[in-house]
């Protein structure tokens, strides 16, 4: 069965073979062609297909719309991008200048009827109707990260970060417009999906309004008979990603949990993102010594889906990757020495008649390692890139004793009580830098309850004359007293916290050159719990009645007349699209994966898709929380 990130791959090679169906034998040469895409295009295909795969789709050339290009005649362009007035005015340039012969015009998002004729009017005046092969609505303006994880924006994704959601000055016409692109979005992931969800969120919320705005949509869609998109949804078995049986869409907002995105964590694909900076699959890693004072520009590492090891790992605790890379790079070594004892062996490194008479015996042996040299060089390859991306997120971890942080934080949520009481860690100036003093301190304010004001003035104060900037701290107050007097439950009481102990892991993880040495990892216990989306999700999947969840809407765009109160007796859902409003990250996307894993039987397969407007790591939602508490004047924190 076919992934969101598969489907996407398919419908996007289908469009680079000019919208004709592609057949499975292959052809003896492709179609050459060119690729125009806009910075939204661009972030679309580059985590998923990579410029080797163009060159074998016949993709030549690559370039973005708004640069300089030279005429290319003879060739058909590609042309891959939203359709904005920007873009189109562009568009109409390249007509009158004659640029190309044949134009295929992809549009990542339905362009609207005034803007098609305008652009069939340039077309006529500029004499080429002939040369417009064809004109698309793609429906894929979404970025697929993984094959169960997505976000609808990277570049300029401040524009639906949870800054531009919650802040205090937005109008209410931004705010339409903001949240039609995120149901625009939505739909378009959805009719990649080849399915109608059934939609849940909570009341009151930005998630409400994107939820009412998606059942509109998809309602129309679905009674238009000449525009329906989901057709296959009811003809074809299978013809959707989920086949029998509709999948559940859980809109949830950012605001029902403001700790996970700043907790300190420590499995590898989180890491990268929280201390790399990882972006559309890309982390880019300096070389640890700069050689004769000059610093080397750094390294490019794509971590994408070939990538065996990555695939492998990247939801493990970090010490189990460094062992891993260990393994690796031994098995590779033994692989070499195979083959150098094989040419040895063979008389090949020097003149040595008897060898000869052994040739036929060992010539099988030779041809086979011989043969798999290609995968031996890519595998050294990836081994040396996740050594290099190791030491780095090492280097780190030693520079700011993220291990105490992570530990401390599970602590927290999990209400265990610290060895050593937070005022005596804030005054180490060895302790973390300010950034991941901040951290800490935001998630014990929102875990902890019948804090004593006093103790948190003491922590305030400690942090300030630190250089601390706290204005991130007023508008957590704020949010907590909100959700306290909206909300049954208390914010604190919705953590667990697994209370891991990794300190004396940590300690004895050394990096020695290229290896890492590793002592008891074979001991490691993770001890999984769940974060408050995962428990949301497993709620609305199972259909029992919690507090939480019974007061949110229940919505089916099937229904002519839908209500929004859940049917009784329903049956749990399979599948579930689980989309967070105001950013996600992969601390959340790693525990919905564990959870799926755990739930997994041998006759029933739970399956879930996270999706988010942006992805965010610690560094960056710090940033929007200040924001937003610079905008509230007033006391701080009382």
């Amino acid at each position: 069965m076919l992934t969101l990130r598969e489907r996407q791959i398919n419908a996007i090679k289908q469009m680079l073979n000019l919208n004709v169906q592609q057949v499975k034998v292959l052809a003896a040469e492709p179609i050459w062609k060119i690729l125009i895409y806009d910075r939204v295009g661009q972030d679309i295909i580059s985590p998923i297909i990579s410029i080797k795969e163009l060159r074998e789709l016949g993709v030549t050339l690559h370039v973005q719309l708004h640069s300089d290009r030279d005429s290319i005649p003879d060739v058909p362009a590609i042309y891959f991008c939203l359709p904005t007035d920007e873009n189109l005015d562009r568009i109409q340039q390249d007509f009158s200048s004659g640029l190309y012969d044949i134009y295929h015009l992809n549009f990542l998002a339905p362009i609207s009827r005034k803007k098609i004729e305008d652009l069939a009017a340039a077309a006529l005046q500029a004499g080429c109707v002939a040369n417009i092969h064809r004109v698309y609505d793609q429906y894929l303006n979404f970025i697929s990260l993984e094959d169960d994880f997505f976000i609808l924006k990277h570049q300029k994704g401040e524009q639906l970060s949870y800054y531009s959601i919650n802040r205090a000055n937005a109008r209410d016409d931004e705010m339409e417009i903001l949240m039609d692109s995120i149901v625009d979005s939505l739909f378009a992931a959805f009719v990649t999906l080849g399915n109608v969800p059934i939609i849940r969120c909570p009341r009151n919320t930005a998630a409400e309004m994107v939820a009412r705005k998606l059942e509109k949509k998809l309602r129309e869609n679905l009674w238009d008979a000449r525009s329906n998109l989901f057709h296959m949804d009811a003809t074809q078995a299978g013809g959707g990603i989920f086949s029998f049986q509709r999948p559940v869409l859980l809109l949830l907002d950012r605001n029902i949990d403001l700790a996970t995105p700043l907790h300190h964590t420590w499995s590898y694909q989180a890491l990268v993102h929280d201390v790399l900076d990882l972006g559309l699959n890309l982390v880019y890693v300096e070389d640890d010594a700069p050689s004769g004072g000059v610093r080397k520009k750094p390294k490019a590492c794509d971590l994408d889906r070939n990538d065996r090891f990555w695939a492998t790992h990247k939801g493990s605790p970090f010490p189990i990757v460094a062992e891993a890379i260990q393994e690796e790079l031994e098995s590779y070594r033994n692989s070499e020495e195979e083959i150098k004892h094989l040419k040895t062996f063979m008389g090949i490194d020097g003149e040595n008649e008897v060898a000869f008479s052994m040739v036929n015996d060992t010539t099988a042996r030779l041809t086979s390692a011989v043969n798999s040299l290609p995968q031996l060089m890519e595998k050294k390859r990836l081994i040396d890139m996740h050594t290099k991306i190791a030491t780095a997120i090492l280097n780190c971890i030693k520079a700011r004793r993220l291990d105490s942080f992570f530990e401390l934080e599970e602590k927290i949520m999990s209400k265990q009580t610290l060895d050593k009481p937070l005022f005596e860690l804030f005054k180490d100036p060895e302790f973390g830098t300010i950034e991941d003093k901040l951290r800490l301190f935001v998630i014990f304010y929102i875990c902890s309850q019948n804090v004593p004001e006093f103790e948190v003035e003491r922590l305030k104060e400690v942090l300030q004359e630190a250089g601390g900037e706290l204005s991130s701290l007023a508008y957590i107050q704020r949010w907590k007293s909100i959700l306290n007097r909206s909300s049954a439950t208390n914010p604190g009481t919705q953590y667990e916290g697994g209370g891991t102990k990794t300190v004396s892991m940590f300690s004895k993880l050394v990096s020695q050159g290229s290896s890492f040495v590793m002592e008891g990892v074979k001991n490691l216990v993770v001890k999984r719990h769940s974060l408050p989306v995962t428990k949301l999700t497993e709620q609305i999947m199972e259909c029992r009645s919690n507090p939480d969840t019974d007061d949110y809407l229940y919505l089916d765009p099937k229904l002519l007349k839908g209500g929004d109160v859940m049917p009784k007796n329903r049956a749990p859902f399979q599948d579930a699209v689980v989309f967070i409003v105001g950013g996600g990250n992969y601390i959340e996307y790693q525990n919905l994966v564990d959870y799926v894993r755990q739930k997994q039987t041998s006759n029933a397969t739970k399956r879930i898709i996270y999706g988010s407007t942006t992805l965010t790591n610690a560094q960056q939602f710090l940033k929007e929380l200040s924001a937003l508490g610079s905008e509230i004047r007033g006391p701080v924190l009382s």
